[in-house]
């Protein structure tokens, strides 16, 4: 799971440093607040790929946070594992209710809930699971930065590639331009969005070559997804 940014929602500072010392040894980009309001900030600051998320935590409660987050578009499928001293049943089944892809009972191992987090992600976000990002006949070795599609090598430049790369990693998604520049150009970026709509052409015409479907749809005034269907 390397390179994947984790959202660590948890007001008790011990627990907090031991789980961020124990994710960032598996090569996790922790972020952490202990503040429920705060976290809505940094989910839209950093877009994070799993948050881990407390019960009882500081100014908002986790499960309006997590709320919050299941009503948006954005963050709808953020995958989300609710942490708690509450063991009754009732709650859990509030917590998964609510919008939670799993729930873990304090006390726990740090080993058992990386390992939740790793399944999680497996479901969630394939593509940090490995090395190898596919989607239909396409395929990309990210350590390589080598892209075949019916097992036939494609040139991309590097733009075309990072572009790539965040569509084979959120399947089915549908990115505005303005995310695909906060994505694959950074957040500072002073591109204009017009870019976009280039840079798509030009993977375009290099992924659909010899009159392969093309798989990258246009959603009008939406933005873009990779997408079987496009075809």
């Amino acid at each position: 799971m390397s390179g994947a940014k984790l959202l660590l929602v948890e007001d008790d500072a011990a627990l907090a440093e031991l789980l961020s010392w124990h994710f960032k040894k598996e090569e996790y980009n922790v972020i952490h607040t202990s503040d429920g309001e705060e976290a809505l900030l940094l989910v839209k600051e950093h877009r994070p790929d799993v948050i881990l998320l407390d019960w009882m935590i500081e100014n908002l409660s986790g499960i309006e946070v997590c709320r919050n987050l299941r009503r948006s578009s954005e963050t709808a499928n953020t995958p989300i594992i609710m942490l708690t001293a509450r063991g009754e049943e009732e709650d859990k089944i509030r917590g998964l209710e609510t919008g939670a892809d799993d729930y873990i009972t304090k006390p726990f191992s740090p080993r058992e809930l990386i390992a939740r987090v790793k399944a999680v992600l497996r479901r969630v976000r394939p593509a940090l699971a490995g090395e190898k990002l596919v989607f239909g006949n396409v395929e990309m070795d990210t350590v390589g930065h080598r892209v075949k599609r019916n097992g036939k090598a494609i040139a991309l430049g590097p733009t075309e590639f990072r572009l790539l790369r965040h569509f084979l990693e959120h399947p089915n998604w549908v990115f505005s331009r303005e995310r695909l520049l906060d994505s694959v150009w950074g957040q500072d970026s002073d591109i204009e969005l017009r870019t976009v709509d280039v840079h798509i052409r030009r993977l375009r015409k290099a992924i659909n070559v010899n009159q392969q479907p093309d798989i990258i749809r246009t959603i009008r005034s939406a933005g873009y997804a990779l997408d079987t269907e496009a075809a």
